[in-house]
């Protein structure tokens, strides 16, 4: 038997650790690298400011999920209280971001595998694992939430035990650790304001995944305590995570030395002399894309169910198994991970392609739940909710002008692919969407005209 509701059965702490593991991945134990070579030593500054930024974010996604618990979150918000289009936008945006995303990952997957079985051929890494977490998200929503749970456990786990040896470390070095950071022939800006503002857009890659919390409403045994309570926790603990170790990798290496050909992580590995330090390294990394990949696999179908449910996408997509999943809406989201995949196996060009249209369609989405909230206050008629954005408007505003901002630099740096795919993307979802309504009126008046006679 199929139905077309979810059931609600994630709890707080499966919340908090999903959207935690979700946002700890690649993007802190690769995408380090990248930011730190950018930055230098001013890379803290990005990632206090990126981490303001998702603060504001989760301030007001906290408020409108709350009042609208549903899979669909920020689309059914936009669609609500923007406009139609605006919703439209935002799922099918967020949609491909994820499905996408999950392309990367699977393809990095493979890549991981080679350094235990080098002859093994790619594609068999792309299925065995494609194929498990597919099995898991299949099954029920608490079988996907134990599994992240556990995935994100060991993620934060490991980074713990880094922040351990790290600072155990730096207390067995003479002198201050501090100087490593503030001192040096380049100082603490090294590559002056522009590159301190342009690592911001690195530092916000990394903390994508943290909305998955107001995806997960829809499926949250009481969302009125849980989803807030996961929302701050998730922020807070991210925070303290990236900013930690990102401070005791300056402090430990000369920042000159962190790049994009080797993880930070194993540089300073190195320096605790743990056996079998880049082995250890490789399999928390492997954790972290699976987890990754797993909680975006969640996300994407449960977007396309909204569609469905919105009526931008076929009905089919909207039925639910007797056990909770969306099947028809999770299958054509594993079609677009497996096209993902191949295209990263066969081009090795597609990287930059399929991270740029992911971080347009994640950023536009930011971007559209801090426009989400302006309209949503003003026109909120319903129950006192128990959790309210503080500065409206002023910081919604702050937090939508700084995405903006970030967006326009994008054109003027390697990440130009953005805006080079980001607008003709919405320029083409506003058509079909512009060109399906006015089918809609001419039906709907053949209609009328039919039943008339």
């Amino acid at each position: 038997m199929e139905t077309s509701k979810l059931k609600r059965e994630l709890s707080t702490r499966q919340l908090t650790m999903i959207s935690l593991g979700s946002a700890i991945g690649t993007g802190l134990f690769l995408g380090s690298g990248l930011a730190i070579q950018t930055a230098g030593p001013s890379v803290l500054v990005s990632y206090a400011i990126g981490a303001f930024i998702v603060l504001l974010l989760m301030g007001c996604l906290a408020e409108m999920t709350v009042a609208h618990p549903t899979s669909g979150s920020f689309g059914t918000i936009a669609e609500r209280y923007v406009h139609p289009l605006a919703g439209f936008l935002v799922r099918y945006s967020y949609w491909v971001a994820n499905v996408l995303a999950i392309g990367v990952e699977v393809s990095a997957i493979a890549i991981y595998m080679r350094y235990w079985f080098p002859d093994v051929n790619g594609f068999v890494w792309v299925a065995v694992f494609g194929g498990l977490l597919i099995y898991v998200n299949a099954r029920h929503v608490h079988t996907f939430g134990t599994t992240e749970y556990w995935l994100s456990f060991i993620k934060v786990t490991a980074i713990i035990l880094f922040i351990v040896l790290g600072a155990a470390t730096l207390f067995g070095q003479p002198g201050s650790p501090i100087e490593s950071i503030t001192t040096g022939d380049e100082g603490f800006f090294a590559f002056g304001f522009y590159g301190m503002w342009v690592t911001i857009f690195i530092s916000l890659f990394s903390f994508l995944g943290t909305e998955l919390v107001a995806v997960t409403a829809g499926e949250a045994k009481d969302p009125d305590r849980a989803v807030p309570k996961a929302l701050r926790a998730t922020v807070f603990r991210l925070t303290f995570f990236y900013l930690i170790t990102i401070g005791i990798m300056l402090m430990l290496i000369p920042w000159q030395q962190a790049g994009i050909d080797q993880s930070p992580f194993v540089l300073v590995m190195q320096q605790f002399d743990v056996p079998g330090a880049a082995g250890i390294l490789n399999f928390v990394i492997l954790i972290a894309a699976l987890s990754a990949m797993n909680a975006q696999l969640y996300a994407s179908t449960r977007m396309m169910y909204s569609l469905a449910e919105a009526g931008d996408a076929p009905r089919i997509f909207k039925k639910v198994s007797t056990s909770g999943i969306p099947m028809p809406a999770l299958l054509v989201s594993t079609g677009g991970i497996i096209l993902a995949a191949l295209l990263q196996v066969f081009m090795e060009t597609s990287y930059p392609f399929l991270m740029g249209i992911s971080m347009f369609g994640a950023i536009f989405t930011w971007f559209m739940v801090f426009v989400s909230h302006l309209f949503f206050r003003k026109k909120w008629t319903g129950r006192k909710l128990p959790v309210r954005m503080i500065g409206y408007p002023f910081l919604p505003l702050l937090g939508a002008g700084l995405l903006l901002s970030l967006m326009i630099t994008t054109w003027f740096t390697d990440f130009n692919i953005l805006l080079k795919f980001g607008i003709p993307w919405l320029v083409g979802l506003t058509v079909i969407y512009l060109v399906r309504e006015r089918f809609r009126k001419a039906k709907d008046q053949s209609d009328d005209i039919e039943q008339a006679n």
